[in-house]
């Protein structure tokens, strides 16, 4: 079932009518029912392996949960020291049962999505011995990436004594796998979502029509946008070697744009069902394109994943005694300024060499999180030295022209970046790297035709260029606080219909679509 089709539009419908006419205890399973469902017919057998993972971090959860609950009554009536000596030994056996769950589905993870990977390049070493490892027919469920981030959340959250343990496997199997964040996000910590989905919700018009806004502008987003982009730039990656200058640096920053409008947009729709029923669930995106560098890109951009390994792998390494015993070597190699700089400098490079490559088994994934992670890297190891350079230089850093300037700046980075999430190799990548360098003393393909023998025609184009303007209207117009839907909802029955029916027309007119009125498959669905 396509995340947008009328099919999904019914079925969301149907979830959301019976939802409400159920009473208000047993709105959750409705939920459960629905989620299981929908992920049957995207994945069918392999919902066995989202059950396996449900099952073993529940168990791990309830594990930690009675570890507190036997110590706190074990703890009663000990002196000072043993008291100490009692809770470290609990918290080593909690923490035991953390790691137990965390390995559990990381290896699941790693197993499903990356033993092909791993595999391929370990026969490069393997075959000179005369050995090599199987290749396996591995399907990767939907949501993998995402539910397994959000289960080791659970175990490390409940470890810190962040939250407590579900008590109900039903309840705890719907938190695993809400559908309508299934499949790209965002990836909600158990304490954000849910006691939401746990509770039942009144019916609330405000809710339904803000609701149904959202899911229509992710229609838009999705469908006018993001696959009407998709037929160029796959045009351009797909023939490469034809193309050099303007065109192919055009191809990545348009795949950057078509990334964006896909993804924003299915997390708009997973978000606007989610309101209608009364669920609020967390944004994934804050004007990306607006970040004044690539480190503001990654707080603005696939939020959750940034918090989450902000939470979970950054921390955790530069807090680690590890890594305070690099930092004291550090500042006694290269002095007290640049030697703290190292700790943060190496575990934000691992952090963004595990975003990479939590996007896709491919050695240009990896090379997208090292693209991104260097310049962050660099602008933690030379901040003293990018002020004092400013300073010399004058620069009014509140000023329109610097900071447009660093917009732009930050923008061009990311689309060479697209270069590597985008192409089949690094071969590729780094051949169209090179090629766009070239050729731009050519700009005649702007008006000599040439843009239509890229898949779209004259009127296409039009609508394409329409459509971005007025995504940018509204990111800017979000970026001065400026509240759309709330402004919407606040015209006159007349004037919001108005608006609602031209939105519509315009996803349904100008959308592109397959066959049966299905859109083309959502970019991070395979994450």
């Amino acid at each position: 079932m396509a995340f947008v089709s009328a099919a999904f539009v019914a079925f969301m419908a149907v979830v959301g009518a019976v939802y409400f006419a159920v009473p208000k205890n047993n709105r959750w399973v409705v939920l459960l029912v629905a989620s299981y469902v929908f992920f049957f017919i995207n994945s069918e057998w392999l919902i066995a392996v989202l059950i396996v993972q449900t099952l073993g971090t529940f168990a791990c959860g309830r594990w930690m949960s009675s570890v507190d609950q036997k110590g706190a009554a074990a703890l009663e009536g000990l002196e000072k020291k043993e008291l100490r000596e009692a809770k470290a030994a609990l918290r080593k056996r909690k923490k035991r049962g953390m790691v137990l769950g965390v390995l559990f589905n990381l290896g699941a993870l790693l197993f499903l999505k990356y033993y092909n990977f791993f595999a391929g390049n370990a026969n490069i070493v393997l075959s000179l011995l005369g050995v090599s490892l199987p290749s396996l027919g591995l399907v990767v469920p939907i949501g993998l990436s995402f539910y397994t981030l959000q289960a080791i959340a659970y175990l490390v959250d409940i470890q810190r004594g962040k939250i407590a343990a579900d008590t109900s496997l039903p309840k705890f199997m719907l938190f695993m796998s809400y559908f309508p964040q299934i499949l790209q996000g965002p990836i909600p910590r158990h304490d954000q979502l849910a006691h939401q989905l746990y509770e039942g919700h009144s019916f609330d018009y405000k809710n339904l029509t803000f609701g149904a806004q959202l899911i229509l502008w992710g229609f838009i987003k999705k469908l006018v946008i993001a696959d009407r982009l998709a037929i160029p730039v796959n045009q351009v990656f797909d023939n490469w070697a034809y193309y050099d200058g303007p065109i192919l640096f055009l191809a990545a920053a348009g795949y950057g744009l078509q990334v964006y409008a896909d993804f924003s947009g299915g997390v708009d729709i997973a978000r606007g069902f989610s309101q209608a029923i009364g669920i609020d669930m967390v944004d994934n995106f804050r004007q990306p394109y607006f970040s004044k560098s690539i480190e503001g890109f990654w707080r603005r951009w696939h939020i959750t994943l940034g918090a989450w390994m902000k939470d979970y792998v950054f921390y955790p390494l530069s807090l680690s005694k590890a890594f305070a015993r690099v930092g004291k070597r550090a500042r006694r190699l290269f002095g007290t300024s640049a030697g703290k700089k190292i700790p943060p400098f190496i575990a934000m490079f691992i952090v963004y060499f595990c975003v990479g490559f939590w996007h896709g088994a491919n050695w240009t994934f990896i090379a997208y999180g090292v693209w991104n992670g260097i310049f962050i890297m660099f602008g933690i190891l030379l901040a003293d030295q990018y002020d004092a350079a400013k300073k010399r230089l004058g620069i009014n850093e509140e000023s329109f022209s610097w900071e447009f300037f660093q917009m732009v700046r930050t923008f061009f980075l990311c689309a060479i970046g697209r270069f590597f999430s985008r192409a089949d190799t690094l071969k590729q990548a780094l051949g169209m790297i090179g090629g766009s360098t070239v050729g731009w003393y050519d700009l005649s393909f702007i008006t000599d035709g040439s843009l239509t023998n890229l898949g779209l025609d004259v009127a296409n184009w039009f609508v394409l260029f329409v459509a971005v303007l007025v995504l940018l209207f509204v990111d800017i117009a979000h970026e001065r606080g400026i509240k759309i839907r709330e402004t919407i909802a606040q015209e006159q029955i007349v004037a919001r219909w108005i608006v609602y029916l031209a939105a519509f027309a315009v996803a349904l007119i100008f959308g592109v679509y397959g066959s049966a009125y299905d859109s083309a498959a959502f970019i991070y669905q395979q994450f």
